[in-house]
């Protein structure tokens, strides 16, 4: 639940971000990879892996990094697991 509720907000964010920048989405794929390891008692969340593919229109490789990468620092999801680290792999495809 923490990976499909993480990965929807960031691609929202994300969005947001991209067409203030003055670019046009036309496909994000976004995948939140959660790990988990041993807590006394139980389990805890460890780190997180967000990747995430687009085709946007107004923006080169540099721009869409920079809004991925805010995109990661403000999405609320993000900001409620900030205990956790997370990373990022974001890429333009032609």
């Amino acid at each position: 639940m923490i990976a499909a509720a993480h990965s929807s907000c960031f691609a929202m964010q994300l969005s947001a971000l991209i067409a203030e920048a003055g670019g046009t989405p036309q496909s994000l794929e976004v995948k939140a990879d959660v790990s988990l390891g041993p807590d006394n008692p139980g389990f805890k969340l460890t780190g997180i892996k967000l990747t995430v593919r687009g085709e946007v229109e107004g923006l080169d490789a540099d721009g869409f990094a920079k809004a991925a990468h805010a995109a990661k620092e403000t999405c609320p999801v993000s900001k409620a697991l900030t205990g956790v680290e997370i990373t990022l792999d974001a890429a333009l495809e032609s």
